[in-house]
């Protein structure tokens, strides 16, 4: 289990996300702040590549870095630089414009004041800068001077890569938050927040779950019923006699569409939970919230959907009840407001992975 990442009101939001998911650019940028933090560079450059893939520039990338040796520190940076330029000899990426000249009477304490006061909605006061001026000043000379003056890379996306930094970092928590709330200023909204926070802290493929978390495999690809399921979803074959039986994994957020099992006699299906966290709903009844061990017991011919939470991985086994004139009607997607709803009556909003 992860303890709870974010305060009510991002969850909130994210729940709702729907047209503010990040774009693949942004995910990649995301990417790239976590894997900078955590030192791992072998992912940190196949973030580089999916960025450069998605439109991110050189220049951008550089920038970037660049940021984030503020967030991380040299070290880190260092060996970011290093696999952005490794990467970036493969990927062979568009160079990208380049930063303006500053102004000519440019000061660094003045106008990063400025920047500083502009970024956060307005002046930025607090005993700690009282007890540790130095630090005030440096903060404002160069981090909001010389680094936010840059302008080959705009405040929004700075504060994306910043956002995604800290999360990695447990001990970054409180700076986290504060960078959330200078990100809403400066057009990160709160869905997009916590879905900044949910990428880094969630794993993003079945290989990166922990041991154990799967007591059956994930399986393949769920390429054959793709059309039918909302994200990404796995199938694990675990039996074709008698009772057949499937592992089904959904990725947070997946679920599939409204669906009935049609029979004649006896059909239907039934659902063991084996991880994570999701949800069982027959239309016109309310969600029910499934945790590991829960049973779900499905008649024939009744619409309905599951999934999981947008939270945390979900794995449930699906056995087919035997019967005469089965088959399957695939419906409509479940709309935003029915699994916001979904998520509200559960009192959702933890990482359960």
């Amino acid at each position: 289990m992860v303890k709870q990442i974010l305060g009510g009101m991002i969850m909130a939001a994210a729940i709702t996300a729907g047209a503010e998911e990040l774009t693949p650019r942004e995910a990649a940028i995301v990417d790239i702040g976590a894997w900078t933090a955590r030192g791992e560079q072998d992912k940190l450059d196949a973030a580089f590549k999916r960025g450069f893939d998605a439109g991110l520039t050189l220049n951008e990338a550089k920038e970037l870095v660049g940021q984030l040796y503020a967030y991380c520190g040299f070290p880190r940076a260092l060996n970011a630089a290093t696999t952005l330029m490794k990467a970036a000899s493969a990927a062979n990426p568009a160079e990208g414009r380049g930063n303006s000249p500053f102004k000519p009477d440019y000061s660094a304490l003045r106008d990063g004041t400025a920047n500083q006061t502009k970024l956060c909605g307005g002046p930025v006061k607090g005993a700690l800068f009282d007890f540790h001026p130095q630090l005030d000043e440096y903060l404002k000379a160069h981090l909001f001077g010389d680094i936010f003056e840059r302008d080959a890379l705009d405040w929004r996306t700075r504060e994306i890569v910043t956002i995604a930094a800290l999360a990695a970092r447990p001990e970054t928590e409180p700076q986290m938050k504060a960078h959330i709330a200078i990100g809403k200023v400066n057009g990160v909204s709160d869905a997009q927040a916590a879905n900044i926070v949910r990428r880094v802290r969630l794993p993003q493929n079945p290989e990166d779950l922990p041991a154990g978390f799967l007591p059956i495999p994930a399986g393949e690809p769920n390429t054959a019923y793709a059309k039918y399921f909302t994200g990404n979803s796995y199938l694990h074959k675990l039996t074709l006699e008698q009772v057949p039986a499937f592992g089904v994994l959904f990725e947070p957020g997946c679920l599939n569409n409204w669906h009935i099992h049609h029979a004649k006699t006896g059909g239907g299906q039934m659902l063991i939970v084996t991880a994570g966290v999701g949800f069982y709903q027959e239309w016109g009844k309310p969600a029910r919230r499934l945790e590991k061990g829960d049973t779900v017991n499905i008649p024939a011919n009744v619409k309905h959907w599951h999934g999981a939470a947008r939270d945390s991985w979900f794995q449930h086994i699906a056995l087919e009840i035997p019967g005469t004139g089965t088959s399957n009607e695939w419906c409509e997607p479940v709309d935003d407001e029915t699994y916001s709803k979904a998520h509200d009556a559960a009192g959702c909003g933890k990482c359960e992975l």
